[in-house]
C-alpha cells in the first residue's frame, strides 16, 4: 500500500511538473482556415474582397513566423484602417500639386535650377503625354511613383539629376516606408514585380512589409499603444522617449522626447548624448562607453545596458517615484500630404481606439 501511494504521488508530481513547463508559445498553431475566417469576421463591414485581404494578411504572418493571435490581428487591422480604410491604393486630394511643390522644394535644396526641372517635366512620356500633365492628373501615390520612375528613366540624366526627388516615401494599405521595405526585402516570399517599391503598392507587399514594421521586432511593452507609436516614429521610439525623459529628470536638462538617442551617421553628439555625458561622473561612465551603449538604442538589448539601468536609478532617486519605461514620443508629423498639425501621440491614440473596438468585437 505504501509503495502504491508513493508511486501515485510521484505520478502526480510529474503531471504537475509537465503542466508547469508548458507555455502559451508551445500551444499548437491554429489552422490557416481558422485564422483567415477570424480575419474575415474582424474586417470592417464595407471592406471589398474580404477573402483576398484575409489571404494576404495570413500569408504575411506565416511567412514571417509572427503569431496570428487575435491581439496581433486586431493591431494590424487597426493600423490599416487608420492609414487607408482598407484601400490598396488610396487617393490623395490635390496630390499632383503637392507632388510638384515637393519636387520644386527638393530641387531648390539640391541647387537644381527650376527652369531645368520645368523643362524636364515638359518632355513627352511613354504614353504620349508630358510628365507635367501626368503629374497634375495623379490621384494616388502608386500612380505618382510610377510616373516618377518613368520620368527618371526617360529624361536625359534623369537618374543622376532627379533620382532622389521622388516625393513618395510611403505607400500601400499600411503606408509603410519604402526605405524600410527595401531593407527588409531579403526574405520577401513573392516574385518581385520590377522593384520592391512597386511591391509596397500591392496589397500583398504592403501588408507584408507593414506587418513586419508593426510586429517584426521584440519589445517589452505591455500596452500595444506604444507599438502603434513606434509604427509612426520608428522602432523603440516609445522606449527611447521614456529613456530621454529619465535623462532629463536626472540631469535637469530639457530634452525633446523624440526617441532619437544619437545622431546616426555622425560622430557629433546630439542633445540626448550631451545630456547623458553631463551625468558621466555620476554614472561612472566615460564618453566612448556612453556612445557605445546609446548606439544600441535601436535594439531590445539597450534595456540590458548599464547605462539604461543607471540612468533610471538616478532619475527615480531625483523624482522620488518609479518612472515609465514607455512614453508616447512628442513628434509633430511632417509630410507634404499633411495640412494640419498632427502628432505621433495623436496617431497612436487613434489607432488604439480602433484596436480596442476590434478587441471588443472578439469578446476578449
Amino acid at each position: 500500500m505504501q509503495l502504491n501511494r508513493m508511486m501515485a504521488s510521484v505520478a502526480a508530481l510529474l503531471v504537475l511538473a509537465g503542466c508547469g513547463t508548458q507555455s502559451p508559445q508551445q500551444a499548437a498553431p491554429r489552422p490557416p482556415a481558422e485564422v483567415r475566417a477570424e480575419i474575415v469576421r474582424l474586417l470592417p463591414a464595407k471592406t471589398v474582397d474580404r477573402q483576398g485581404w484575409a489571404t494576404d494578411i495570413y500569408a504575411a504572418f506565416a511567412a514571417q513566423g509572427i503569431e496570428p493571435s487575435t491581439q496581433n490581428l486586431c493591431a494590424v487591422l487597426a493600423v490599416t484602417e487608420q492609414e487607408s480604410t482598407f484601400q490598396v491604393d488610396p487617393t490623395v486630394p490635390g496630390l499632383g500639386k503637392i507632388a510638384r511643390d515637393e519636387i520644386d522644394r527638393r530641387a531648390a535644396k539640391a541647387h537644381v535650377p527650376g527652369l531645368l526641372v520645368s523643362a524636364a517635366l515638359e518632355v513627352r512620356s511613354s504614353n504620349g503625354k508630358s510628365y507635367a500633365d501626368r503629374l497634375k492628373a495623379a490621384r494616388s501615390e502608386k500612380e505618382l511613383s510610377a510616373i516618377f520612375d518613368d520620368f527618371i528613366g526617360m529624361v536625359p540624366m534623369g537618374r543622376t539629376l532627379f533620382g532622389s526627388f521622388n516625393p513618395v516615401h510611403t505607400g500601400g494599405p499600411m503606408q509603410v516606408s519604402i526605405d524600410f521595405a527595401e531593407q527588409q526585402s531579403r526574405n520577401y516570399p513573392y516574385p518581385v514585380d520590377g522593384t520592391i517599391r512597386r511591391e509596397v503598392f500591392s496589397r500583398r507587399g504592403g501588408m507584408y512589409f507593414g506587418i513586419a514594421h508593426l510586429l517584426g521586432y521584440p519589445v517589452s511593452y505591455t500596452d500595444p499603444l506604444y507599438r502603434f507609436a513606434d509604427f509612426n516614429a520608428g522602432w523603440y521610439a516609445s522606449r527611447n522617449a521614456a529613456f530621454q525623459n529619465a535623462v532629463s529628470r536626472a540631469s535637469g536638462i530639457p530634452l525633446a522626447l523624440d526617441g532619437d538617442l544619437v545622431r546616426y551617421g555622425s560622430i557629433m553628439p546630439g542633445s540626448t548624448e550631451l545630456a547623458v555625458r553631463a551625468l558621466g561622473k555620476r554614472l561612472g561612465m566615460r564618453n566612448p562607453v556612453i556612445r557605445d551603449q546609446l548606439d544600441k538604442g535601436k535594439t531590445l538589448e539597450f534595456e540590458d545596458t548599464e547605462l539604461y539601468r543607471r540612468v533610471f536609478e538616478l532619475a527615480e532617486q531625483a523624482d522620488g517615484r518609479k518612472l515609465p519605461r514607455a512614453v508616447l514620443p512628442g513628434i509633430v508629423l511632417q509630410s507634404p500630404k499633411i495640412t494640419r498639425k498632427l502628432t505621433t501621440a495623436w496617431f497612436a491614440k487613434r489607432v488604439d481606439e480602433r484596436y480596442q473596438r476590434c478587441m471588443k468585437q472578439t469578446g476578449k
